[in-house]
Protein backbone atom coordinates (compact mmCIF):
# COMPACT_ATOMS: atom_id res chain seq x y z
CA UNK A 1 0.00 0.00 0.00
CA UNK A 2 1.30 3.43 -0.95
CA UNK A 3 1.39 6.16 1.72
CA UNK A 4 1.42 9.89 1.06
CA UNK A 5 3.26 12.26 3.40
CA UNK A 6 2.58 15.96 3.90
CA UNK A 7 5.26 17.97 5.73
CA UNK A 8 3.99 21.05 7.59
CA UNK A 9 7.07 22.83 8.88
CA UNK A 10 9.19 25.84 8.05
CA UNK A 11 12.01 23.29 7.61
CA UNK A 12 10.05 21.31 5.03
CA UNK A 13 12.87 21.17 2.49
CA UNK A 14 15.37 19.84 5.03
CA UNK A 15 12.96 17.18 6.26
CA UNK A 16 12.12 16.09 2.74
CA UNK A 17 15.77 15.84 1.69
CA UNK A 18 16.67 13.65 4.70
CA UNK A 19 13.59 11.45 4.29
CA UNK A 20 14.29 11.01 0.57
CA UNK A 21 17.84 9.91 1.44
CA UNK A 22 16.37 7.11 3.56
CA UNK A 23 14.56 5.68 0.49
CA UNK A 24 11.53 4.58 2.50
CA UNK A 25 9.38 2.05 0.73
CA UNK A 26 5.79 2.84 -0.27
CA UNK A 27 6.17 6.54 0.56
CA UNK A 28 5.28 9.47 -1.68
CA UNK A 29 5.23 13.19 -0.88
CA UNK A 30 2.39 15.69 -1.07
CA UNK A 31 2.88 19.43 -1.39
CA UNK A 32 -0.48 20.47 0.08
CA UNK A 33 -3.41 18.92 1.98
CA UNK A 34 -5.27 16.42 -0.17
CA UNK A 35 -7.85 13.63 0.11
CA UNK A 36 -5.19 10.92 -0.21
CA UNK A 37 -2.70 12.21 2.38
CA UNK A 38 -2.56 9.67 5.22
CA UNK A 39 0.60 10.85 7.05
CA UNK A 40 1.58 14.28 8.32
CA UNK A 41 4.88 15.40 9.82
CA UNK A 42 5.03 18.86 11.31
CA UNK A 43 4.31 21.39 14.01
CA UNK A 44 1.06 21.06 15.99
CA UNK A 45 -0.55 24.36 14.97
CA UNK A 46 -0.32 23.90 11.18
CA UNK A 47 -1.36 20.26 11.59
CA UNK A 48 -4.46 21.38 13.47
CA UNK A 49 -5.24 23.98 10.80
CA UNK A 50 -5.02 21.32 8.08
CA UNK A 51 -7.04 18.54 9.76
CA UNK A 52 -10.33 19.37 8.04
CA UNK A 53 -8.56 19.03 4.68
CA UNK A 54 -7.08 15.63 5.50
CA UNK A 55 -10.00 13.14 5.54
CA UNK A 56 -7.70 10.13 5.01
CA UNK A 57 -5.24 10.99 7.79
CA UNK A 58 -4.13 7.92 9.75
CA UNK A 59 -0.98 9.16 11.52
CA UNK A 60 0.44 12.55 12.48
CA UNK A 61 3.99 12.88 13.80
CA UNK A 62 4.57 16.10 15.76
CA UNK A 63 8.08 17.52 15.62
CA UNK A 64 7.58 18.93 19.11
CA UNK A 65 7.06 17.24 22.47
CA UNK A 66 4.16 19.58 23.26
CA UNK A 67 0.98 18.83 21.31
CA UNK A 68 -1.59 21.00 23.14
CA UNK A 69 -3.30 22.39 20.00
CA UNK A 70 -4.18 18.84 18.94
CA UNK A 71 -5.60 17.39 22.17
CA UNK A 72 -8.33 19.86 23.20
CA UNK A 73 -11.81 18.52 24.01
CA UNK A 74 -13.15 19.52 20.59
CA UNK A 75 -10.15 18.22 18.65
CA UNK A 76 -10.42 15.50 16.02
CA UNK A 77 -9.18 12.19 17.40
CA UNK A 78 -9.71 9.58 14.69
CA UNK A 79 -6.03 9.22 13.88
CA UNK A 80 -2.77 8.21 15.59
CA UNK A 81 -0.81 11.12 17.06
CA UNK A 82 2.82 10.68 18.06
CA UNK A 83 5.15 13.31 19.47
CA UNK A 84 8.89 13.81 19.81
CA UNK A 85 9.25 12.66 23.40
CA UNK A 86 12.40 10.69 22.84
CA UNK A 87 14.77 13.31 21.45
CA UNK A 88 14.86 16.17 23.94
CA UNK A 89 16.21 14.56 27.11
CA UNK A 90 19.89 15.22 26.44
CA UNK A 91 19.26 18.81 25.34
CA UNK A 92 17.09 19.56 28.37
CA UNK A 93 19.70 18.01 30.66
CA UNK A 94 22.39 20.30 29.24
CA UNK A 95 20.16 23.33 29.85
CA UNK A 96 19.18 22.36 33.39
CA UNK A 97 22.64 21.31 34.55
CA UNK A 98 24.08 24.46 32.98
CA UNK A 99 21.87 26.68 35.13
CA UNK A 100 22.39 24.56 38.25
CA UNK A 101 26.14 24.97 37.87
CA UNK A 102 25.80 28.68 37.12
CA UNK A 103 23.80 29.06 40.34
CA UNK A 104 26.14 27.03 42.55
CA UNK A 105 29.33 28.49 41.06
CA UNK A 106 27.91 32.03 41.14
CA UNK A 107 28.88 32.53 37.51
CA UNK A 108 26.68 35.57 36.94
CA UNK A 109 27.91 37.23 40.13
CA UNK A 110 31.52 36.56 39.17
CA UNK A 111 30.87 38.30 35.87
CA UNK A 112 29.47 41.33 37.69
CA UNK A 113 32.46 41.32 40.05
CA UNK A 114 34.77 41.34 37.05
CA UNK A 115 32.91 44.26 35.47
CA UNK A 116 33.09 46.15 38.78
CA UNK A 117 36.76 45.22 39.38
CA UNK A 118 35.67 43.71 42.69
CA UNK A 119 37.85 40.91 44.10
CA UNK A 120 35.44 38.57 45.93
CA UNK A 121 36.80 35.31 47.35
CA UNK A 122 33.44 34.11 48.66
CA UNK A 123 33.31 30.34 48.31
CA UNK A 124 31.02 28.78 45.74
CA UNK A 125 28.66 25.90 46.26
CA UNK A 126 28.59 22.42 44.74
CA UNK A 127 25.94 20.15 43.26
CA UNK A 128 27.31 17.23 45.25
CA UNK A 129 24.77 16.26 47.90
CA UNK A 130 22.13 18.77 46.77
CA UNK A 131 18.54 17.60 46.21
CA UNK A 132 16.59 18.20 43.01
CA UNK A 133 12.87 17.55 42.70
CA UNK A 134 11.46 16.67 39.30
CA UNK A 135 7.84 17.52 38.57
CA UNK A 136 7.38 14.87 35.91
CA UNK A 137 9.68 11.93 35.25
CA UNK A 138 9.02 10.94 31.64
CA UNK A 139 11.78 10.49 29.08
CA UNK A 140 13.11 14.02 29.69
CA UNK A 141 12.91 13.74 33.46
CA UNK A 142 14.72 10.43 33.37
CA UNK A 143 17.59 12.01 31.42
CA UNK A 144 17.80 14.91 33.87
CA UNK A 145 17.80 12.43 36.77
CA UNK A 146 20.67 10.53 35.17
CA UNK A 147 22.68 13.72 34.69
CA UNK A 148 21.96 14.84 38.26
CA UNK A 149 23.22 11.52 39.59
CA UNK A 150 26.48 12.02 37.67
CA UNK A 151 27.04 15.14 39.79
CA UNK A 152 26.21 13.30 43.01
CA UNK A 153 22.80 14.84 43.58
CA UNK A 154 19.82 13.37 45.39
CA UNK A 155 16.80 13.03 43.10
CA UNK A 156 13.10 13.08 43.95
CA UNK A 157 10.35 12.52 41.40
CA UNK A 158 6.70 13.56 41.48
CA UNK A 159 4.62 11.64 38.94
CA UNK A 160 1.12 10.51 38.22
CA UNK A 161 2.06 6.94 39.02
CA UNK A 162 4.97 5.53 37.04
CA UNK A 163 8.31 4.79 38.73
CA UNK A 164 10.50 3.73 35.82
CA UNK A 165 13.69 5.76 36.26
CA UNK A 166 16.39 3.96 38.25
CA UNK A 167 18.10 7.32 38.90
CA UNK A 168 15.26 8.67 41.08
CA UNK A 169 15.86 8.02 44.77
CA UNK A 170 12.30 8.56 45.93
CA UNK A 171 8.95 8.95 44.18
CA UNK A 172 5.92 10.94 45.28
CA UNK A 173 2.37 10.88 43.94
CA UNK A 174 -1.02 12.52 44.36
CA UNK A 175 -1.48 14.37 47.64
CA UNK A 176 2.22 14.13 48.56
CA UNK A 177 3.17 17.20 46.50
CA UNK A 178 4.07 19.45 49.44
CA UNK A 179 5.99 16.66 51.15
CA UNK A 180 7.89 16.23 47.87
CA UNK A 181 8.87 19.93 47.93
CA UNK A 182 10.15 20.08 51.50
CA UNK A 183 13.90 20.56 51.70
CA UNK A 184 14.53 20.76 47.94
CA UNK A 185 17.49 22.79 46.74
CA UNK A 186 16.10 22.77 43.20
CA UNK A 187 12.60 22.32 41.82
CA UNK A 188 12.31 21.51 38.11
CA UNK A 189 9.02 21.41 36.22
CA UNK A 190 8.91 19.14 33.16
CA UNK A 191 5.18 18.39 33.18
CA UNK A 192 3.02 18.66 30.05
CA UNK A 193 0.07 21.04 29.96
CA UNK A 194 -3.08 19.25 31.15
CA UNK A 195 -6.06 20.08 33.33
CA UNK A 196 -4.34 18.37 36.26
CA UNK A 197 -1.02 20.21 35.88
CA UNK A 198 -2.39 23.74 35.40
CA UNK A 199 -0.90 26.05 38.08
CA UNK A 200 0.54 23.10 40.00
CA UNK A 201 3.39 25.46 40.92
CA UNK A 202 1.19 27.39 43.32
CA UNK A 203 1.62 29.60 46.36
CA UNK A 204 1.39 26.52 48.57
CA UNK A 205 4.09 24.67 46.64
CA UNK A 206 6.43 27.66 46.54
CA UNK A 207 5.92 28.26 50.27
CA UNK A 208 6.89 24.64 50.93
CA UNK A 209 10.34 25.21 49.37
CA UNK A 210 13.31 26.41 51.44
CA UNK A 211 14.25 30.07 50.93
CA UNK A 212 17.50 29.03 49.19
CA UNK A 213 15.69 26.95 46.54
CA UNK A 214 15.85 27.68 42.81
CA UNK A 215 12.87 26.94 40.54
CA UNK A 216 13.36 26.02 36.87
CA UNK A 217 10.57 25.60 34.33
CA UNK A 218 11.22 23.78 31.05
CA UNK A 219 7.79 22.09 30.91
CA UNK A 220 4.88 24.38 30.17
CA UNK A 221 4.11 27.91 31.31
CA UNK A 222 0.54 26.92 32.21
CA UNK A 223 1.93 24.84 35.10
CA UNK A 224 2.94 28.00 36.98
CA UNK A 225 0.76 30.44 38.90
CA UNK A 226 2.64 33.47 37.62
CA UNK A 227 1.33 35.83 40.32
CA UNK A 228 2.44 33.39 43.02
CA UNK A 229 5.91 33.11 41.50
CA UNK A 230 6.29 36.88 41.20
CA UNK A 231 5.28 37.27 44.85
CA UNK A 232 7.71 34.55 45.96
CA UNK A 233 10.60 36.24 44.13
CA UNK A 234 9.71 39.76 45.26
CA UNK A 235 9.49 38.64 48.87
CA UNK A 236 12.62 36.43 48.72
CA UNK A 237 10.63 33.33 49.58
CA UNK A 238 12.86 31.45 47.13
CA UNK A 239 16.33 32.31 45.84
CA UNK A 240 15.44 32.59 42.20
CA UNK A 241 13.83 31.15 39.09
CA UNK A 242 14.84 30.21 35.55
CA UNK A 243 12.00 30.18 33.03
CA UNK A 244 12.14 28.90 29.47
CA UNK A 245 8.37 28.64 28.93
CA UNK A 246 5.50 31.00 29.66
CA UNK A 247 1.72 31.03 29.70
CA UNK A 248 1.76 33.55 26.85
CA UNK A 249 4.46 33.35 24.18
CA UNK A 250 6.00 35.62 23.12
CA UNK A 251 5.94 37.20 26.57
CA UNK A 252 4.20 40.62 26.38
CA UNK A 253 6.49 43.62 26.86
CA UNK A 254 4.40 44.82 29.79
CA UNK A 255 4.60 41.51 31.68
CA UNK A 256 6.11 41.91 35.19
CA UNK A 257 8.48 38.97 34.63
CA UNK A 258 10.78 41.29 32.67
CA UNK A 259 11.59 43.25 35.82
CA UNK A 260 11.07 40.64 38.55
CA UNK A 261 14.20 40.24 40.74
CA UNK A 262 16.24 37.05 40.72
CA UNK A 263 14.50 35.82 37.57
CA UNK A 264 16.38 34.60 34.51
CA UNK A 265 14.51 34.02 31.26
CA UNK A 266 15.24 32.16 28.07
CA UNK A 267 12.70 32.03 25.30
CA UNK A 268 11.54 28.47 24.60
CA UNK A 269 15.08 27.62 23.52
CA UNK A 270 16.05 24.96 26.08
CA UNK A 271 15.67 22.05 23.65
CA UNK A 272 15.26 22.93 19.97
CA UNK A 273 13.80 20.43 17.50
CA UNK A 274 16.83 19.58 15.39
CA UNK A 275 15.73 18.34 11.99
CA UNK A 276 18.18 15.42 12.02
CA UNK A 277 16.90 14.13 15.37
CA UNK A 278 13.22 14.39 14.43
CA UNK A 279 13.84 12.77 11.04
CA UNK A 280 15.46 9.74 12.69
CA UNK A 281 12.39 9.35 14.90
CA UNK A 282 10.03 9.76 11.95
CA UNK A 283 11.90 7.17 9.87
CA UNK A 284 11.83 4.67 12.73
CA UNK A 285 8.12 5.24 13.25
CA UNK A 286 7.37 5.11 9.53
CA UNK A 287 8.97 1.70 9.20
CA UNK A 288 6.78 0.45 12.04
CA UNK A 289 3.73 2.14 10.50
CA UNK A 290 4.36 0.56 7.10
CA UNK A 291 4.69 -2.86 8.72
CA UNK A 292 1.57 -2.44 10.86
CA UNK A 293 3.52 -2.34 14.12
CA UNK A 294 2.92 -0.01 17.14
CA UNK A 295 4.46 3.46 16.93
CA UNK A 296 6.76 5.04 19.52
CA UNK A 297 5.51 7.91 21.68
CA UNK A 298 1.84 7.64 20.84
CA UNK A 299 -0.24 10.34 22.52
CA UNK A 300 -3.25 9.50 24.68
CA UNK A 301 -5.88 12.05 23.65
CA UNK A 302 -7.73 11.64 26.97
CA UNK A 303 -4.65 12.28 29.10
CA UNK A 304 -3.35 15.04 26.83
CA UNK A 305 0.18 13.63 26.50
Amino acid sequence: MKHKLLILSQDENQYRALIEEARLVNLEFATQPADDVDIVLGEPKPIKAALDSLPALIWAQSIWAGIEPLVGPASRRNYILTNARGVFGRLMSEYVIGYLLAHERKIFKRLEDQKNKSWDETETGTLLGKTIGLLGVGSIGAEVARAAKFFGMNVRGYTRGSETSKHVDMYYHGSNLLEFAEGLDYLLNILPSTVDTRKIVSTALLNALPSHALFINVGRGQAVDESALIEALNQNKIAGAVLDVFEREPLPKEHPFWTTPNLLMTFHTAAPSFVEDITKLFIENYKSFNEGKPLKYQVDFEKGY
